[in-house]
Formats: structure tokens, C-alpha cells, sequence
């Protein structure tokens, strides 16, 4: 019956309609990919086509200098440039994976069981999303000066471990998971661990995989901001805080600053390109059909 349904709705669709429609999505994506596409082109321009105003928009004579500059700019820092890059994937690999487990783990009860003050927490957990990260700094600041992380890593990893967007994203899929789904599983002996690791999170996968997008990508280029406000050794400084300084150099380090702007936004879109196609799939198959 689905499939006669599915047959008799696609012979609707004219021709026209699709080739209308497929020209609009493709006219919208190209206006979304023009920074992007302004960013790359940046990249392998010469300095003259760089400064020069008005701005062409594609290059016209590519030129891979503005990456062996910034390389011999980074060679000739007294910190390795490797350990920049060990900071940064450190921070981000280890808030984004400590992230989406506390999340997950302190969703799960405000989800899927019942206790007093329950709609307390959740209602302080909404309201915390009111708050932006900036207001919330010296917070922070005086908390891991009070736990004695300032100068380290987990000064920037903590805090993204607490942030409550992950805990409410989380919490708002697991109540999708049926109850007797779960009272099933705890007949047949199973603890609530085994619950939540093998039944809960493989149906919740689009939220925790959606997490890991944002969370990976925000802590990516935090290190700029973090690095002057809790960081101070410049052994323990990311990427970002590297390629900043090069900005610093003026107008002379425009060029290496285009190629350092274009491999600080690869990392996160390569991120987001391989978990995309997870997202779409697991969307589209998961949950529990009728």
C-alpha cells in the first residue's frame, strides 16, 4: 500500500516542478557557500590581489605562498608548531568526548525517570541557556581558580564539559524513547546501565551525533579566547592562538593570515561533512516505528 501510495504521489510531480525546485535549492546553496568559497579563493591569492580594492572574488593567479610563509612564520616560533596542534586536538577531542557522556548520562534520569525536584533542574537548565558564554566568564574563571586548573587544559574543558546545551539537546530525544521499551529491558534483567548504554543512546544517535558537531567546532576555535583568559604558558596555547599572533603582524601578514583562516575552518567542515551523511541516515531510520 506504501509503495502504490509512494508510485501515485511521484507521477504527480511534473517535470517542470522538479527542475524549479532543484534550480532554487541549488541557487540558495550557492549564496551559502559564497563565504566559503570567498575564503578558499583568499587563500591562494597573491599579495596584490589581496589588497586590491575593489576585491575580485575568484583569484586569478593562484599562488601557494601564503602557505610556505605561514609554515616558515610557525618554524621560526620557539614552541614547536606541533604542540600547538597536540593542544588543540587534545582540548577539543576530550571536552567533546567528556561533553556528550556527562550529558548523556544526566539526561537519562531527568528523561526517563521520576524523582522530586525533577522540573526544577530542567527549568534551571533552560534558563542557563539564557546566558552567553561571555557573561559567564569570570564565573569561570573564578571556579578554576578556586579548583587550581588556571594555566592548564582543563580550565577550557571543564567549563564545556558543564554546558547545558548538550544536556538539554539530549534530554529532549531520550523522552522520545517508549517506556515500556525500557521497563521491557529492566524484566529481562537488565541494569540501568546496560539500559542506557545499549538501548537509550544507539536510538538517540542523531542528538549525540549532532552534539558532537557543535561541540567539536566550538571548542576548535576557543583556544584564542581561552588561551589569553586561562592560559598563560605559551607551551599550553592552541592553533588558534598561534595563527592569532600571525594576524598581529600587520598588513604584511595578510597573506599567511588567509591560509591560516582557511586550515582553522578545514578541520570543523571535514568534521561536519563526515558526520553529515550519520545525522541524515540515522535520522531517517531510527525511533520507533508503528
Amino acid at each position: 500500500m506504501k509503495k502504490l501510495l509512494y508510485r501515485r504521489k511521484k507521477m504527480s510531480r511534473s517535470l517542470f516542478g522538479d527542475l524549479i525546485m532543484f534550480s532554487l535549492l541549488a541557487l540558495v546553496g550557492y549564496f551559502m557557500a559564497l563565504p566559503l568559497i570567498f575564503v578558499v579563493n583568499n587563500a591562494f591569492k597573491p599579495i596584490n590581489e589581496i589588497l586590491k580594492f575593489p576585491p575580485d572574488f575568484f583569484v586569478h593567479n593562484p599562488t601557494l605562498s601564503n602557505f610556505t610563509d605561514l609554515y616558515d612564520l610557525l618554524s621560526g616560533s620557539w614552541v614547536p608548531f606541533t604542540r600547538y596542534i597536540f593542544n588543540t586536538f587534545f582540548i577539543a577531542i576530550v571536552g567533546t568526548a567528556g561533553h556528550v557522556i556527562i550529558a548523556s548520562m544526566a539526561a537519562y534520569p531527568l528523561a526517563k525517570r521520576k524523582f522530586p525536584g525533577v522540573g526544577v533542574l530542567f527549568t534551571i537548565v533552560v534558563l542557563s541557556l539564557m546566558f552567553s558564554a561571555t557573561v559567564t566568564q569570570i564565573t569561570n574563571y573564578m571556579t578554576m581558580s578556586w579548583l587550581g586548573m588556571l594555566d592548564t587544559h582543563w580550565a577550557v574543558i571543564i567549563p564545556a564539559i558543564g554546558s547545558s546545551l548538550g544536556l538539554y539537546l539530549m534530554k529532549q530525544f531520550m523522552e522520545q524513547v517508549p517506556d515500556a521499551l525500557l521497563e521491557a529491558a529492566q524484566i529481562d534483567g537488565c541494569s540501568e546501565f546496560r539500559i542506557f548504554w545499549s538501548i537509550v543512546m544507539p536510538i538517540v544517535k542523531p542528538a549525540w551525533l549532532t552534539l558532537i558537531i557543535f561541540s567539536f567546532q566550538g571548542l576548535w576555535g576557543a583556544g584564542g579566547a581561552a588561551g589569553s583568559m586561562y592560559i598563560y604558558s605559551e607551551q599550553l596555547k592552541t592553533i588558534d592562538y598561534a595563527f592569532n599572533q600571525i594576524l598581529a603582524g600587520g598588513i604584511i601578514r595578510t597573506g599567511p593570515s588567509m591560509a591560516a583562516t582557511l586550515l582553522m575552518l578545514s578541520v570543523p567542515i571535514l568534521i561536519f561533512i563526515l558526520s553529515q551523511s550519520s545525522v541524515i541516515q540515522t535520522m531517517s531510520t531510527s525511533g520507533m516505528k508503528d
